[in-house]
């Protein structure tokens, strides 16, 4: 009866909502799902974060609108932990802008610099609001492939000039997802580079800057010589602290970026509930313990997979970051019908690389949000029928 917008109907289908489906479907009869898709943490919020959202949301200060800007403390704060962590400084009123979690303004960014028939630069495989983001405010995907030959870092002496003349963002996400890689300042030094002369946006997802492991730390773009002059970051307490249904990430950088991405906001949203931007700050000005032991458990559970995969002979790298393991299917089959094998043959959940973009397909991509008894019993499942599989 209604008729879908043209750019809506350019969205791909979001991969997650497939992937959701198949598994309440596989539950609905009664099968015992072991479910590697999604990452969505599977630990509890830290106590001490639940605490300060508790005794903030008992304020009835708290219970109206929230400033458009976030709160001056948790801006502060935000300001703070980018100092102690990567040695940036922010001016906390003109550099950082909360949001209801990153995705929404990673989402939304595109609205306040794409103009129609611009160009989004945009990696392939990649998160998937960064090619919605695009769409939805009327601009062109570019994609530009991730290959493992370069370590799934983009190669920009390949994006060629007329694309370059048209592209308004480049959108860079590392550590990586779906991938796992990682990026290293050398990397970061060409990237602004190759922004400043094109005269284009970087947007930098960190999201998974703090699930490291083997003593690895991620570096902010933020930290190279003149970044500051063409990127906004983007940063989020999902990952670090267990928060993805709190919804509180933010975004730093170049004070017109921030502007922009204010100005489309205020026009969409009213802020994020004080309470959890009080919780927020509990967050953010705790010690390193808790984060510590998140990737030591998250370490664990790479080891034990890793292992369990290659007694089957499946030549796994184990990642430096992220909660992902990203590895080529073995055997000639392609991502789709292989992840399709692994649910119908062994109750597994994986998400097929293809769901990611074209140069994701040949691989796999299992969430580590599973603890260690589970994962071990997928791997005793995959020895049964790993032919089946294949």
């Amino acid at each position: 009866m209604f008729e879908l917008s043209k750019k809506l109907k350019k969205l791909p289908p979001y991969l997650f909502l497939e992937i959701d489906k198949a598994k309440r479907q596989a539950r609905a009869e009664g099968r015992d799902v072991i479910d590697f898709g999604v990452g969505d943490p599977d630990q509890p919020t830290p106590i001490y974060i639940i605490e300060a959202l508790h005794k903030a949301s008992l304020d009835p200060v708290n219970h109206r609108y929230a400033l458009d800007q976030g709160m001056p403390a948790l801006r502060l704060a935000i300001a703070n932990w980018y100092k102690r962590r990567f040695a940036v400084g922010l001016n906390p009123d003109e550099e950082i802008l909360p949001l209801i979690g990153s995705k929404e303004g990673i989402a939304h960014l595109p609205l306040a610099f794409i103009n129609k028939g611009d160009y989004s630069l945009v990696p392939d495989p990649c998160y998937p609001p960064y090619q919605g983001g695009t769409i939805l405010a009327g601009g062109r995907p570019y994609l530009v492939p991730l290959l493992e030959s370069n370590g799934f870092l983009p190669d920009f002496k390949k994006i060629p000039p007329s694309v370059r003349k048209k592209a308004k963002i480049l959108y860079l996400n590392y550590p990586n997802n779906p991938t796992s890689a990682t990026a290293e300042k050398t990397f970061y030094r060409k990237a602004v580079d190759f922004a400043d002369k094109n005269k284009i946006i970087i947007v930098s997802d960190l999201a998974y800057s703090e699930i490291c492991y083997d003593g690895y730390r991620p570096q902010s773009l933020l930290e190279v010589d003149g970044a500051r002059e063409v990127a906004i970051e983007f940063h989020s307490l999902s990952k670090t602290y267990n928060m993805t249904g709190w919804r509180i990430g933010w975004a730093c950088g170049n004070k017109d970026l921030i502007a922009g991405l204010a100005k489309v906001k205020s026009n969409i949203d009213s802020g994020i509930f004080s309470a959890i931007q009080i919780a927020g700050i509990t967050a953010l000005d705790s010690d390193d313990k808790y984060v510590q032991n998140m990737r030591e458990f998250y370490q664990m559970r790479r080891d034990i997979l890793v292992e369990g995969l290659d007694s089957l002979g499946w030549k796994v790298k184990k990642p430096k970051a992220t909660f992902y393991i990203w590895t080529k299917i073995p055997g000639k089959i392609d991502s789709i019908t292989f992840s399709r094998r692994l649910l119908e043959k062994a109750d597994i959940i994986a998400t097929p690389g293809v769901g990611f973009g074209g140069q994701g397909e040949g691989y796999i991509r299992f969430a580590l949000t599973v603890n260690k008894e589970r994962i071990k019993e997928a791997v005793q499942r995959l020895k049964k029928v790993w032919q089946l599989v294949l």
